[in-house]
């Protein structure tokens, strides 16, 4: 579970910083992982609201991987 406070955090962090800069990945795939959460929370046994919670972090940080992939290949040819 330790470890889980680290990608919540960090999934509130990254949707903080994107926040005021309109459409992007992170808002985008949070908001995909919030209809999957949404989702398995209801199929599962026992509605579990640290079950969204986990997937909009892992949602958010998915965005964030996509939003700073360019800064990794800017520059580089194939």
């Amino acid at each position: 579970m330790n470890l889980w406070w680290f990608v919540i955090a960090g999934g509130v962090i990254a949707l903080g910083i994107y926040a005021p800069k309109g459409q992007n990945a992170v808002w985008g795939t949070a908001t995909v992982a919030l209809f999957i959460g949404v989702g398995i929370a209801i199929f599962q046994p026992g509605f579990a609201w640290l079950t969204i919670i986990k997937s909009v972090a892992v949602g958010a940080l998915l965005g964030l991987a996509f939003e700073l992939l360019p800064l990794l290949v800017r520059g580089k040819s194939r």
